[in-house]
């Protein structure tokens, strides 16, 4: 079977970079940025909120191993979807909460996931998660790919990111490599 893609923006992509990297059946996880109207562009001007791109990860995966709901699973239950441009302390329309479909099956399933999320209350709040068709996606500078691994003894990472993956480890132990 051959491999497809799925392309979600929750907050910053180092940390939802790390929490797919864990997953079996993912092939590779690359943070760039996705959605906006600047070609080619760099963290600094998607930082400055005004490219209209969101920082982004793009999740190679065997759908052999893992779906594309799966996916979804983890990606909801490991970020606040109901936040609108902003994911913690990291404020923006860069951190919007977004996922990139890239085709009809995958717009119906992320519109029926979110449905399903909003009528059962599981937030407690509206999921606030754009649904956008995916159009480009733009690889970040070499120095943000495999960043939590590169870099677990910053503060960033332990106070930040490892909450996340302690997340995923207690609620999908069965998924992880």
């Amino acid at each position: 079977m051959n491999n497809e893609s799925a392309v979600f923006g929750g907050g910053c992509f180092w940390c939802t970079e790390a929490i797919f990297q864990r997953l079996k059946g993912v092939v590779s996880v690359e943070p760039g940025y996705s959605g906006g109207h600047a070609s080619n562009p760099t963290y600094e001007q998607v930082s400055g909120g005004n490219t209209g791109h969101v920082e982004s990860i793009k999740i190679d995966f065997d759908p052999g191993q893992i779906s594309f709901e799966i996916l979804l699973n983890v990606f909801f239950a490991t970020h606040d979807p109901t936040q609108k441009n902003q994911q913690g302390h990291d404020i923006g329309p860069q951190y919007q909460s977004t996922v990139f479909y890239m085709d009809e099956k995958q717009e119906h399933a992320v519109r029926e996931f979110i449905k399903k999320l909003d009528t059962d209350g599981t937030f407690g709040r509206p999921v606030a998660t754009e649904i956008k068709a995916f159009e480009k996606f733009y690889p970040a500078e070499s120095y943000h790919r495999n960043y939590y691994n590169d870099n677990q003894g910053m503060p960033y990472c332990q106070v930040v990111i490892n909450p996340k993956l302690e997340k995923l480890r207690s609620r999908f132990a069965d998924l992880l490599n």
